[in-house]
């Protein structure tokens, strides 16, 4: 069974943590999430929804996933950024070759862990300049075993692209069907 971990830190994008999650587990992918914060059960998004997480990173940061989700969000993206634990988890997983997701603000947490390279990405407008060079214009970018989309509207769209990626094509399109998103 393919395996994610979603790690959410407070001032994350409330839809671009809960789309990807709700999308992969009706797809049937067994989704981790974990808080950044050890002492925060439930960590808080930019607009003040509380989302209660499986744990903190740490119980799950010597797992193996098939792919590791980054939500964005101004404070988030920070928070995530400032972690040297989500770089070195970021770092472990791309030597190993599997996925890595990010949207809205989060890919500049891929730059600044190394991983990002010069692979092709997409980004909230103007956080570019954290990452050091121009994004595509596309709602969502796949290159090699990263995915990245754009923001906030594109949350559906990434999360259908990694369950495409995870279970199949097809399986995206059924649960796709399913939420009328298409």
């Amino acid at each position: 069974m393919f395996k994610a971990l979603v790690i959410l830190a407070d001032g994350f994008e409330d839809v671009e943590a809960v789309a990807p999650i709700d999308i992969l587990r009706r797809g049937g992918v067994r989704v981790d999430v974990a808080s950044l914060d050890p002492s925060r059960g439930a960590p808080v998004s930019a607009h003040g929804l509380a989302v209660a997480a499986d744990g903190p990173l740490s119980a799950f940061a010597q797992n193996d996933y098939d792919a590791i989700i980054l939500p964005g969000g101004g404070k988030g993206t920070e928070n995530l950024r400032a972690s040297a634990e989500v770089a070195a988890l970021l770092r472990r997983q791309k030597e190993a070759g599997r996925w890595i997701c990010a949207i809205c603000a989060a890919p500049s947490v891929l730059a600044a862990a190394g991983v990002l390279g010069d692979a092709r990405y997409t980004c909230y407008p103007g956080v570019e300049s954290l990452v050091g060079r121009p994004a595509e214009d596309a709602a969502t970018v796949v290159d090699g075993r990263i995915i990245t989309a754009r923001g906030p509207g594109a949350a559906f769209d990434f999360g259908f692209e990694i369950l495409s990626r995870a279970v199949s094509a097809e399986a995206a399109r059924k649960v796709a069907e399913g939420m009328l998103a298409v």
